[in-house]
């Protein structure tokens, strides 16, 4: 079973309008939409969609937080959340003829016994994996990370910011970063491709047993401790970027589940994404192409 963790959820909202943003005016939709966000429930809702055990934790509080606990159980997602004293955060996409606008919430303030409850709800658990993904709560570094990290038995994945990933000293299976995190975690410029993977494997060298990295129209990365993958992104109409990487990363280990092969992982992470950022917001699409898409993307050793 794989146990994804969010420290630091939100509810996401997504906005679609008609019209481009100018200030000082007024826009209205009647097109909004509600999920229940966060890197590590976005994976777990994935794996669950591709058949994979899961259960996703972390911490939530409030109205927002009732909201993402009540998503979650009406969309058959099993969940063990943490409450908390402060208020989830909400995050805001919008969607308009002049481009795509984010506004996320810093969130809650939260202290150190939060981790040990974290703590607690996964052993109780007992994951063969934990995936900690997200941005940190305010009142918690990079400590409450590695704390989880040795807790236990598991194997421990993570997908965070670039500048958190430098500052973490327990060992992991695999990290997650973007383009723009392999340069913060690094300092190594990432404007090539060949430039993407000299940062990807310094970046392993830091205590990474794999770096996956999302790349957006330049495909993803895999550098394993024996070689280096690259695919080729797949041509799909893109309507919305939120939750791509949570879904690169969740079809990876979908595979890695079942057993497949680093490079047929990568294909498989691939797919996943490439179906989710034709769905606005980060509802959960069928995923029924996944095998036939994933055999479409074209994979190469390098060195």
């Amino acid at each position: 079973m794989i146990l994804t963790v969010t420290l630091n959820p939100a509810v996401d909202h997504t906005l679609t309008l008609d019209q481009p943003l100018n200030p000082g005016e007024v826009a209205r939709t009647g097109d909004a939409q509600f999920d229940a966000g966060g890197k590590g429930i976005n994976v777990s809702k994935y794996l669950g969609e591709r058949g994979v055990e899961t259960c996703a934790t972390g911490l939530v509080g409030g109205f927002l937080g009732q909201f993402i606990e009540a998503r979650l159980e009406a969309t058959g997602v099993p969940a063990d959340f943490v409450e908390i004293a402060g208020l989830t955060r909400l995050n805001t996409t919008l969607h308009a003829p002049d481009g795509e606008f984010k506004v996320n919430q810093h969130g809650p303030r939260v202290g150190t016994d939060a981790v040990e409850r974290i703590i607690d709800t996964a052993q109780q658990h007992d994951p063969e994996m934990v995936v900690i993904a997200g941005s940190l709560p305010q009142g918690l570094d990079a400590s409450a990370i590695d704390r989880i990290a040795t807790a236990g038995e598991w194997e421990t994945v993570v997908d965070v910011g670039g500048e958190l990933l430098t500052e973490l000293s327990a060992e992991y299976a695999l990290c997650k970063p973007n383009r723009e995190e392999l340069t913060a975690a690094t300092g190594v410029e990432t404007d090539s491709l060949e430039d993407c993977i000299a940062a990807a494997k310094a970046l392993r060298e830091q205590g990474y047993e794999r770096v996956a990295a999302s790349l957006g129209d330049d495909g993803a990365l895999l550098v394993t401790p024996e070689r280096v993958f690259h695919a080729v992104a797949l041509d799909v109409d893109v309507v919305d970027t939120v939750g791509a990487g949570d879904a690169f990363l969740a079809g990876m280990l979908s595979a890695f589940a079942r057993g497949a092969r680093d490079e047929n992982a990568l294909k498989e992470g691939v797919a996943v994404a490439s179906e989710v950022v034709t769905t606005p917001g980060t509802q959960v699409p069928m995923l029924s192409d996944v095998q036939r898409n994933a055999g479409r993307v074209t994979v190469s050793a390098r060195q």
